[in-house]
């Protein structure tokens, strides 16, 4: 058990009488008041131990500025009026998508219900899509458990998904040459007893024979092969897919508002902007809120301190700098634990380069402006890795924000107080790599409880391979003729940057679970990914959508029902 004593002096030798920590059932709970919110994460870090079991909870007042409460969509209607699921996943992220994907095994009614307009909305879709080895984790943590599972499911599952992946391997470059022998002892340590088997040390001679674009200053560094990269988005949304096509349930613009729960803690009724639904089970995967979903099932152990990242992407004609994933350690006597994995300058699947993330405190959940300063820093930092990486390829950049708890942890487990609802939360980077693999368990820890209520039995014909939209850009001359002759919309390219044709577009549309709008499109095939960013070709996607939901040019959004990219006709007709 910590002493909170001790806890306690160091807090007020930081932050006077401000902050007070107590003891409770198994959490630190901390109050106070704070105006500074690097003030409010400090003290919650300070506190926080390295038992796993024993979480921060964060009850200090932030008097800085006031926090933005979740948005909800607009949507309201009672579609999910009284529906039973057997269980019910909250959030359609890599977590959420993945579990209702390994639960579609069994003969059991799950539904998937997200808040946003479509899947991969939040840090699913705003990261940089690295598979990682697991190198820089703690033997012990959840983290550093599935992160070694998971790294190894992904060239089956994605075949299996039919979603592009690729190894290209990783470097951790050095450029101080005092740090050469406690890195040697470092590899060691790592590859035989953390149990990352692909570690390598390597000499300067050998770096830049295999990656001559480097930095000459590089001294040594170290290098991991099972290193990968995977559209995270894409990947997100194959699951979904994948979900739904063995009969999983999933509906957008569905926020949960409020739980009722009884005098044993058994959660009733889960309260939706779309009617009441009354689940057997309920999974808690909702990445920045999962601790508010928590708080509604009177469930709250630990808390979720919103981490935002930015970074940049190139357009694909810098490719040839950097084949692989690196970025040069910068060691100091003084730095502190850093926060980010820091994927550095890499090449992502689409052959893009993509420099970052960085990691900056927020307080707001869903704060995914960019700011200068974030990509100066971040560019700046990568090219100390390639020098020839330069700021003029930049085509476009993007912000997401991480669910960190304050151990820096996965939570996994049964709620505490609440006994039908399964935390999935704290699922920050690597949570794209472990997904996998705590799927698995959360699907057996989930059929473990049901088969204590009901008889549940695995399906006869599980479908585990979803078919994608075919993509011509990828295709022989032969093959792309012969798709074509069938069907000539095939031949009618709409995006010239990434080779985009209608008929792709068409059939984005008719696949499972996609909404009508141009970014679901965007993320699905790619339109609008190139240079231009769809200056050219978003016009024409939405006309297609237009025609094929058979609705007016106003009525299709960029994303969301707020997100109007038209209001109606300039010229001629009514404009009102």
């Amino acid at each position: 058990m910590p002493n909170i004593k001790k806890i306690q002096k160091k807090l007020n030798a930081k932050y006077g009488d401000k902050v007070v920590a107590t003891l409770e059932d198994d959490i630190i709970r901390l109050t106070g008041e704070l105006d500074s919110w690097d003030d409010v994460v400090g003290a919650c870090t300070l506190a926080a131990t390295k038992n796993g079991q024993i979480h921060v909870v964060n009850d200090i007042k932030f008097t800085g500025a006031e926090i933005p409460p979740m948005r909800v969509p607009s949507l309201i209607d009672t579609e999910l009026e009284g529906k039973t699921p057997d269980v019910l996943v909250i959030g359609g992220g890599i977590s959420g998508c993945s579990i209702a994907r390994e639960l579609s095994k069994w003969d059991i009614n799950v539904m998937l219900i997200e808040k946003n307009a479509d899947f991969a909305m939040g840090a699913s879709g705003a990261n940089d899509g690295e598979v990682h080895v697991g190198f820089d984790l703690a033997k012990g943590s959840l983290k550093q458990k599935y992160v070694l599972l998971g790294n190894h499911m992904y060239d089956k599952l994605c075949a299996d998904l039919q979603v592009p992946f690729r190894r290209e391997g990783q470097y951790a470059l050095f450029t101080q040459s005092y740090l050469f022998f406690p890195a040697i002892i470092l590899c060691l340590w790592r590859k035989h007893h953390d149990g990352v088997t692909d570690t390598h040390f390597m000499t300067r001679k050998k770096i830049l024979k295999a990656e001559p674009t480097f930095d000459k200053k590089i001294r040594f560094g170290i290098y991991n092969d099972s290193a990968g990269v995977v559209c995270p988005y894409g990947l997100t949304i194959a699951y979904a897919e994948n979900a739904a096509e063995n009969g999983v349930e999933a509906y957008l613009n569905t926020a949960v508002l409020s739980m009722d729960t009884d005098e044993n803690g058994v959660i009733t009724a889960v309260n939706t902007n779309r009617g009441t639904i009354k689940p057997k089970v309920v999974i808690n995967a909702a990445g920045v809120f999962a601790d508010n979903i928590a708080e509604m099932a009177k469930d709250r152990f630990y808390s979720i301190h919103p981490r935002r990242g930015t970074n940049t992407i190139q357009d694909r004609k810098s490719a040839k700098i950097i084949d692989t994933i690196a970025s040069v350690q910068h060691v100091t006597l003084n730095q502190g634990k850093s926060h980010t994995k820091g994927g550095g300058l890499m090449r992502t699947v689409h052959n893009n380069i993509l420099a970052g993330p960085d990691a900056v405190e927020c307080f707001a959940k869903e704060d995914t402006a960019t700011h200068p300063e974030s990509i100066k820093v971040t560019y700046d930092k990568q090219k100390g890795t390639v020098p020839l990486a330069s700021e003029r390829d930049i085509i476009t950049y993007f912000t997401g924000v991480r669910a960190p708890t304050f151990e820096e942890d996965f939570v996994i487990e049964w709620g505490r107080h609440c006994s039908n609802m399964l935390h999935c939360g704290g699922i920050q980077s690597p949570g794209l790599t472990a997904a996998p693999a705590f799927a698995l368990d959360i699907e057996a820890m989930v059929v473990e409880y049901l088969s204590r209520l009901m008889p549940v039995e695995k399906k006869s014909k599980w479908q585990p391979k979803r078919q994608a939209v075919p993509a011509l850009k990828e295709m022989s001359p032969a093959k792309r003729a012969a798709l074509i002759a069938k069907n000539p919309d095939y031949g009618i390219i709409v995006c010239r940057c990434e080779e985009i044709s209608k008929g792709e577009i068409i059939d984005a549309l008719n696949r499972p679970l996609c909404p009508p709008t141009v970014d679901a499109i965007k993320k699905r095939i790619r339109p609008g990914m190139g240079r231009c960013q769809g200056g050219f070709c978003s016009p024409l996607v939405a006309k297609i959508i237009a025609e094929h939901e058979k609705c007016a040019l106003s009525d299709v959004k960029k994303a969301s029902a707020e997100s109007v990219i038209c209001y109606g006709e300039t010229k001629g007709g009514d404009t009102k």
